[in-house]
């Protein structure tokens, strides 16, 4: 019974699954994944980037910012005192 069931099977599709060849474009569907991840992780990255190197790059092009950043850690560490800390950024105010 099944050696009938198996040579009728067989008898009517004699190609196998997929009637052989595998279609020639499928290549294309593990490559564009690919490239979807490194849009996204590039996309990522960028953001990252842009977001930290933005206000370092303020601060680092424009001295007297960066003189109150100082002043301003200065003061939260406690190393000056608020008189100090406002004679200090209006000094820097005036020039």
């Amino acid at each position: 019974m099944l050696t009938t069931l198996a040579a009728q099977a067989a008898a009517m599709h004699p190609g196998g699954w997929g009637d052989g060849d595998a279609p020639a474009f499928w290549p294309v569907f593990p490559i564009t994944f690919g490239l979807f991840w490194l849009a996204v992780l590039g996309t990522v990255f960028y953001l990252i980037r842009r977001r930290t190197s933005g206000t370092a790059s303020a601060a680092a092009s424009d001295p007297l910012a960066k003189a109150r950043s100082v002043l301003a850690e200065r003061f939260a560490r406690g190393e000056i005192d608020e008189d100090e800390y406002l004679r200090r950024t209006s000094t820097l105010n005036t020039d």
